[in-house]
């Protein structure tokens, strides 16, 4: 009688039967594209709102009215008592004098962050995208004139675009999320967008600034910051950040919440929403630039059954 052996079958490993892929980790770099479109729409999106609010008849009447809505001047602004407007009051950074020492305290940390992370390309990158934002915004209020179109008032003339103060925390938002882990990222990101709501809406609505100016700020920054994760190589880029699904919304809504507080006067309701509304859209373009679109979480497969 003949033997048949039978086929040799393959050892079972415990743990390794038919097991779902594991999901990408998106908290790493991204070692295949380089984004330049953000840059480049960023940057587009300055100039446009410079070239439309600035440079056109209708833009400046459209503007030159916001002055006039309401009580002028801050003080009817409920944030008006943490302007710094007050005497012997402190203001709210960067707000008054307090914006050089918010520099110089922001370059700080970032510095401190990149001795302490070893992260050299990451920090020289954030301390570009700070001083490169901030330096822009000199030059171009002082070498850009504000032509008079409208025949407006001459204390209308003056070049308020972008808004310096506002500038500010847009850039060093964006420049912190550079060089902190990328598992606090979406954290200092929040922290950042309501400092930056804060004070958008308050430049605003206290006469500081035009919506334009506060806008064109932040549109600066997010430029910079799409300037500089598309120079660094990419393995030092910072790549697409995971986060809970609804941190995306609570930081949003909690920034939707103080651009509004931040932008009230009980004078005039069209400048409180028009303040706001320009606040919290600042705050959406920092936190998409920072942080982007929330991950979309890899669907579990069960096992199939032997």
């Amino acid at each position: 009688m003949t033997q048949h052996d039978s086929p040799s079958l393959p050892a079972h490993r415990p743990g390794a039967s038919r097991q779902a892929p594991e999901a990408p980790d998106d908290t790493g770099p991204s070692c295949t594209t380089r984004p330049w479109m953000p840059a480049l729409l960023y940057t587009l999106g300055f100039l446009t709102v410079y070239l439309l609010a600035i440079c056109t008849p209708w833009g400046q009447r459209a503007e030159n009215p916001w002055f006039y809505l309401g009580i002028q001047g801050g003080e009817a602004a409920w944030i008006y008592p943490l302007s710094g407007s007050v005497y012997g009051s402190t203001p709210l950074p960067p707000l008054e004098l307090s914006a050089k020492p918010t520099v110089l305290a922001g370059l700080a940390v970032i510095v401190l962050l990149t001795l302490v992370r070893r992260c050299w390309r990451q920090g020289f990158a954030a301390l570009g995208v700070a001083i490169l934002a901030i330096g822009a915004k000199e030059v171009f209020k002082s070498t850009v004139p504000r032509p008079d179109l409208v025949g407006a008032p001459e204390n209308l003339l003056d070049q308020g675009f972008p808004s310096g103060h506002t500038v500010i925390p847009a850039a060093l938002t964006l420049a912190a999320v550079l060089v902190v882990s990328p598992r606090i990222r979406p954290y200092v990101a929040t922290a950042g967008v309501l400092w930056l709501a804060c004070i958008a809406a308050a430049t605003a609505t206290m006469g500081g600034h035009r919506p334009s100016e506060v806008l064109g700020a932040t549109l600066l920054a997010c430029a910079c910051y799409g300037l500089a994760t598309w120079l660094l190589p990419p393995a030092a880029a910072p790549g697409t950040t995971r986060s809970p699904r609804a941190l995306h919304v609570i930081a949003l809504a909690l920034a939707l919440i103080v651009a509004v507080v931040s932008g009230a006067r009980p004078d005039t309701l069209t400048r409180s929403l028009v303040s706001a509304a320009t606040a919290f859209i600042c705050a959406a373009l920092v936190w998409y630039a920072a942080v982007g679109r929330p991950a979309r979480t890899a669907r579990r497969t069960r096992p199939a059954l032997d």
